[in-house]
């Protein structure tokens, strides 16, 4: 894995970032479509999105197994800006265009900086998973990745990003 693809975790005002950019063969347009729409979506995001894509809609986000969340859509500017509460978290993505290809940006915004490595690990691993759905490739198995991703980023951010740690059953193996 290349240095350059691992997210960066910054601090602004009393909330932290964690930034993810990554550039694209793809044309803005099917980046997008990847990004919003729920045939897409699935490949790559943790939950389904349910509820209007319009800004101020109101959002629930449902697990495979069923447990399900509130959000809100906060903005969406397609095909340029879609940005969410996910839970108590604000989800920014960003595509623009790149010559041939486009950039995507993802920013997560949270408060809590012990979960900062777990959580880097898992939007690593979804854009990973994105990546292959606008390749037309299949992706490891949910999880496969994270392990590895997570002793990553608890080396790249340090002991105070890791403090919450990951949801039972996927600790790193030993």
């Amino acid at each position: 894995m290349d240095d350059a693809d691992l997210g960066t975790l910054e601090k602004r005002d009393d909330k932290w970032t964690i930034t993810f950019t990554r550039r694209l063969p793809h044309p803005p347009e099917k980046v997008w479509r990847a990004v919003t729409e729920p045939e897409h979506l699935k490949a790559w995001f943790p939950q389904e999105i349910v509820g209007e894509r319009r800004a101020g809609a109101p959002l629930k986000f449902v697990s495979t197994q069923g447990d399900a969340f509130e959000g809100e859509m906060v903005a969406f500017d397609p095909p340029s800006v879609m940005e969410l509460l996910w839970g108590t978290d604000r989800l920014r993505i960003d595509v623009q265009p790149d010559g041939d290809g486009s950039v995507l940006t993802l920013v997560d915004t949270f408060a809590e900086l012990g979960k900062a490595a777990r959580d880097a690990a898992g939007w690593h691993e979804c854009l990973g998973r994105l990546v292959h759905e606008l390749n037309g490739e299949e992706a490891a198995k949910w999880g496969a990745p994270w392990r590895a991703l997570y002793a990553r980023y608890v080396d790249r951010f340090g002991p105070d990003a890791s403090t919450i740690g990951p949801p039972p059953g996927w600790e790193p193996e030993q």
